[in-house]
């Protein structure tokens, strides 16, 4: 399973970045306000610090408005071939999906939360779906919920033999992450604060703490 993080603040993606594990990059317009700055101001620098997709979500609502954003992301950037356009698991989200993959685009359909959903993202040819752990967790008071939704997918998936990779989304905590393999992800896009996370282990620090006792006598 790859690992993507997810964020727009650049200084969180350099320093993944230099960890040699991340892949790619994922955001959305709420990340986009926590860094204080625009698409447009800093997209061209995500895609200079990680060299893999690169998820820029459009904000416009109908099919057509969703489109003409959509290449206007891809030509402020060069059409460089990382960039991957975001776009919501809707009526309109999949027509703009299928019209923009036709043409050599990569997508990712977001806001995933069943396996009809997937099944249309895959069909209408989604580089890209993103089924969503925390919120699903959170709407059934299940903490696996996110994780059989992903393992339906993926089962969907090696079944019909799409080529849609799955994203593990909405991660809150390592054990999502774990989850996430499990399940059968393609990739888990995860915030920096939980990739800081995934170095520890109390018995990882115990064992240190061992170590250098036992190096000082």
């Amino acid at each position: 399973m790859k690992l993507f993080i997810d964020t727009a603040i650049t200084e969180e993606i350099a320093a993944a970045a230099e960890l040699g594990v991340i892949s790619g990059v994922t955001t959305n317009p709420s990340l986009l306000a926590k860094s204080g700055r625009t698409l447009n101001d800093v997209i061209t620098e995500i895609l200079s610090l990680v060299n893999g997709p690169v998820s820029a979500e459009v904000e416009e609502s109908s099919a057509e408005n969703m489109y003409r954003q959509a290449h206007e992301i891809v030509n402020s950037v060069n059409f460089n071939p990382n960039i991957t356009i975001k776009l919501p698991m809707t009526e309109d989200g999949i027509k703009v999906c299928r019209r923009l993959s036709s043409e050599g685009i990569m997508t990712n359909v977001t806001l995933v939360f069943s396996v009809p959903q997937a099944l249309l993202a895959m069909e209408a040819g989604a580089e890209f779906i993103s089924p969503f752990m925390g919120r699903m967790d959170d709407k059934y008071a299940d903490a696996e919920s996110g994780f059989k939704l992903i393992k339906k997918i993926a089962e969907v998936k090696r079944i019909y033999g799409y080529k849609s990779k799955i994203i593990a989304a909405s991660i809150r905590h390592t054990a999502h992450v774990e989850q996430a393999a499990l399940a059968g992800a393609d990739i888990a896009t995860i915030p920096f604060k939980v990739i800081k996370q995934m170095y520890c282990h109390e018995l990882t620090e115990n064992g240190l703490k061992i170590f250098r006792d036992a190096s000082k006598k």
